[in-house]
C-alpha cells in the first residue's frame, strides 16, 4: 500500500526520526566497467589548481574494514540533481511550488532563465538579490523582504516563498544581514560513494587527417578580429604586456589576468591542429568498484525543529512529502551522472525506503514516483490559507528581470571569455 498524508503526518508528528533509503548501484557496462567520479584540479593544500584531477578518494570503515572509497556524487550535486528535477516537475505543471525566476534570454540566450530551483544559493542567491522585480531590487520587494527575519523558530515566510530552501538547506549571507542573515540546515542528504575503489589510466592521442605539424608556423592572435582567431603573420599579431619584455606579439594561447599578458605557446597544437602525441594521465583515468551505495536520509527530527505561526504540522508534513518526491524524481530519471558514469540499480537492490523510529524500529516506505507526486499535491492541498501556494502548477510567483549593472557584468564576462581572459579566482 502506497504511503498517504495520513500516514506521513504521523511520521512527521510521531516518533519517526528520519526516513532513510539505500541502493546498490553498478557500471551500466557491467562489474569491472570503469566510471568516472567528479574531478577536482587542486594543490595538496587543496588551494590552488594545478594540471590533471584528481578524484575524492577516502577511507570508509564498511563492514567492519577500512575500505578506499571514492565519491561519485557529493551531496551537493545530488542536491541540485533533485532541484532540477523538481523543476521539471513544476514546468511540466505537475506540481505546485513557489518559485521565483529571472530571465537572462535578452543578455545570454544559452543560460536563458534562472530559478530558485537552479540557482546555486536558492532564493538567496546573488543573481537574484541583483535582479529587479517590477523596477525594484528583488531584495527591496515586498517578497524579498519577506523572509529577511526567517529562523528556525519561526520558518513562515521562507517556507511560502522557497521550501526547497528548507529542504535542501540555506544560508542568506549576502542578504541585508550579511553573515547573520537566515540560516537552514539540510533536512535531506542524498550521495552516492564508490567502494572498493582502484584508479585507472587515461590515455589520449590525435591523428591529424591533414598532417599539419607544429613546426609549420608560429600562431598569434589576431588583432582587432572578432570573434578571436589566429593568424601565422606577426605583423597581424596583437601586441601586449608580457612581463618585463614589455609589448610584444602574443602568442596564441595567451592568456590575460589581473598581472598582465602570460605568453602563449603559439603552437599548432594549441589551436586543435596537428598530431598530439600519446599520453598517458594516471590521475584522471576513472577507476573500477566492485559496487556504488547510494544513501538517502530525510531527517524528520529537523523538521520538527521548525517553527511555523500556523499550520505547523500541515507545513512540516508537505516540507516532508516534497522530499520525498525529489528523491523519486530524481530516481526516476536515473543516474546518468557525466560522461562515462552512468550507474544502474542491482539487480535485486533499487532503492527502497524506510521509516526509522527513535527506538531503533523501522517501518517499510511504499512510494513511487506517481504516488509520491499525489502525496505532494495532496500535503499542499490540505495547507492552511494563510500558508497555502499562491501560483498555479507552473506559474512563477515572481518573473525578475537582470538590473543594468547584472547585465553589464554578463556582458563583459562574455567579452573576456571570448578573449581568452583568465579567471582570477580560477
Amino acid at each position: 500500500m502506497l504511503l498517504n498524508v495520513e500516514q506521513l503526518k504521523k511520521f512527521v508528528a510521531g516518533d519517526t526520526v528520519a526516513i532513510r533509503g539505500a541502493a546498490i548501484l553498478e557500471p551500466a557496462g557491467g562489474p569491472g566497467d570503469k566510471v568516472f567520479p567528479p574531478t577536482h584540479a587542486l594543490d595538496s593544500n587543496n588551494k590552488r589548481p594545478e594540471p590533471g584531477a584528481k578524484y575524492a578518494f577516502e577511507t570508509r570503515r564498511i563492514d567492519g574494514h577500512d575500505t578506499r572509497c571514492v565519491l561519485i556524487d557529493s551531496v551537493q550535486s545530488q542536491a541540485n540533481r533533485m532541484e532540477e528535477a523538481l523543476q521539471a516537475l513544476w514546468t511540466d505543471k505537475k506540481i505546485v511550488l513557489p518559485v521565483i525566476s529571472v530571465d537572462f534570454s535578452s543578455v545570454a540566450p544559452e543560460v536563458g532563465r534562472v530559478t530558485s530551483l537552479s540557482a546555486p544559493h536558492r532564493i538567496a542567491d546573488a543573481l537574484l538579490r541583483d535582479s529587479l522585480l517590477n523596477g525594484q531590487l528583488f531584495r527591496l520587494s515586498d517578497i524579498g523582504k519577506s523572509f529577511t527575519d526567517a529562523s528556525i523558530r519561526n520558518a513562515t515566510a521562507l517556507f511560502k516563498v522557497c521550501p526547497t530552501g528548507l529542504i535542501f538547506g540555506l544560508w542568506d549571507s549576502t542578504g541585508p544581514k550579511g553573515g547573520r542573515g537566515a540560516k537552514f540546515q539540510r533536512a535531506l542528504v542524498s550521495e552516492i560513494v564508490g567502494i572498493n575503489a582502484t584508479p585507472g589510466t587515461k590515455t589520449e592521442s590525435r591523428i591529424d587527417p591533414a598532417q599539419l605539424v607544429n613546426a609549420a608556423a608560429v600562431l598569434y592572435r589576431k588583432a582587432n578580429e572578432s570573434p578571436l582567431t589566429w593568424t601565422s603573420n606577426e605583423a597581424e599579431a596583437e601586441r601586449g604586456k608580457v612581463g618585463s619584455e614589455g609589448s610584444v606579439p602574443l602568442k596564441w594561447g595567451a592568456k590575460k589576468d589581473s598581472d598582465g599578458w602570460k605568453q602563449g605557446e603559439g603552437k599548432l597544437t594549441t589551436a586543435n591542429h596537428s598530431n598530439i602525441p600519446p599520453t598517458i594521465d594516471s590521475l584522471g583515468g576513472g577507476v573500477t568498484i566492485d559496487e556504488a551505495r547510494h544513501s538517502v536520509v530525510l531527517s524528520l527530527a529537523s523538521l520538527r525543529r521548525l517553527g511555523f505561526t500556523i499550520g505547523a504540522d500541515e507545513a512540516r508534513t508537505v516540507l516532508a512529502a516534497l522530499g520525498l518526491l525529489a528523491v523519486f524524481a530524481t530516481e526516476s530519471r536515473g543516474h546518468d551522472l557525466r560522461s562515462r558514469c552512468l550507474l544502474v540499480p542491482k539487480k535485486g537492490f533499487a532503492l527502497k525506503l524506510e521509516a526509522v523510529a527513535r527506538d531503533g524500529s523501522t517501518t517499510p516506505v511504499d512510494l513511487d514516483l506517481k504516488g509520491a507526486i499525489s502525496l505532494y499535491n495532496e500535503a499542499v492541498g490540505g495547507l492552511p490559507k494563510d500558508i497555502k501556494f499562491d501560483k498555479a502548477a507552473g506559474e512563477a510567483l515572481a518573473e525578475l528581470q537582470p538590473s543594468p549593472k547584472l547585465v553589464d557584468l554578463v556582458k563583459k564576462s562574455r567579452e573576456l571569455a571570448a578573449a581568452g581572459a583568465d579567471d582570477e579566482d580560477a
